[in-house]
């Protein structure tokens, strides 16, 4: 059993540091990847044409599995990989890790299609949370070598260096991302309607395909902001907290509070956040 001096510090356990873990083992994994670039075997497809899946993919999540459960044998492990493809799975498999103590929440590779097209563009995600609270997110890519680290309470770093937010504070002034969804009969289409609504008011959007790397870089403040439907803990999680400790804000698109169990996310740099609401809203695309 953690002593209570351990137990006062929320990202640490028994003496060993859950955010060291999870740049290790990001860092390690991205690594991998990178070495797979342009020569991945099997390609398949998961719910649709655009929902991809490698090996790659597959040995990533072991890896960072193995490298967690050697620290922490007794956690939860939540990763995009290792649940059933149907939605009512994937929600189970969620609502069951928010219940727990703590709990990894991974994707392997956050962009798979840019990966099996060499755009380099994707990255490893790792999120801890504890008792359904994020504490600890890590976004790594490897293309650039730059991680980005948040921890509960200590800001957001990239490179070592603190990240804020941006400052943008109209709409006109803002470069907002989304992706599009690989559900394409209930979420492509309001998300699409969400897009027309937004691209006349905002300075422009980008659609680069990795919803993790997407939120890194509103932490960071080179993005206003980021809209997608259809997401999952996986995508989300770690960039939440990179956000909300570098001065942001997630939300769903209805304004309630991110939670693991958030499919449809709006984050910002807090300024313009009731704004984009307010588009979504208006143009019927809240998901």
């Amino acid at each position: 059993m953690a002593s209570q001096k351990e137990n006062s510090n929320p990202a640490v356990v028994t003496g060993k540091s859950f955010t060291a873990v999870a740049i290790n083992t990001a860092a390690k994994a991205g690594e991998w990847i990178k070495s797979k670039l342009g020569s991945y075997g099997q390609l398949s497809l998961k719910t649709s044409a655009q929902d991809l899946v490698t090996e790659v993919d597959k040995g990533s999540e072991k890896m960072i599995r193995n490298l967690i459960s050697t620290h922490f044998p007794h956690h939860t492990f939540l990763g995009e990989e290792s649940v059933g493809q149907t939605e009512e799975e994937k929600q189970e498999a969620i609502a069951r890790a928010s219940e727990a103590e703590y709990v990894w929440v991974v994707d392997p590779v956050d962009g798979t299609t840019n990966f099996v097209h060499g755009f380099p563009f994707f990255s490893v995600s790792i999120a801890l949370a504890h008792k359904g609270e994020i504490i600890v997110g890590v976004v790594y890519d490897p293309s650039r070598d730059e991680l980005f680290v948040a921890e509960k309470g200590k800001g957001a770093y990239v490179h070592g260096n603190k990240m804020k937010v941006s400052r943008e504070s109209e709409l006109a002034q803002c470069l907002i991302a989304s992706g599009f969804p690989v559900d394409q009969q209930k979420t492509l289409p309001p998300n699409m309607r969400g897009l027309q609504a937004l691209a006349p008011q905002v300075r422009n959007i980008r659609t680069s395909g990795s919803a993790a790397l997407h939120m890194a870089y509103v932490a960071a403040g080179r993005l206003s902001g980021f809209y997608e439907l259809g997401l999952n803990a996986w995508d989300t999680a770690a960039g939440a907290i990179l956000i909300q400790e570098a001065g942001g804000k997630v939300t769903d698109t209805l304004g309630n509070p991110y939670r693991l169990s958030t499919r449809h996310t709006l984050a910002s740099n807090g300024i313009v956040h009731s704004s984009l609401l307010e588009v979504i809203k208006q143009a019927d695309a809240q998901g």
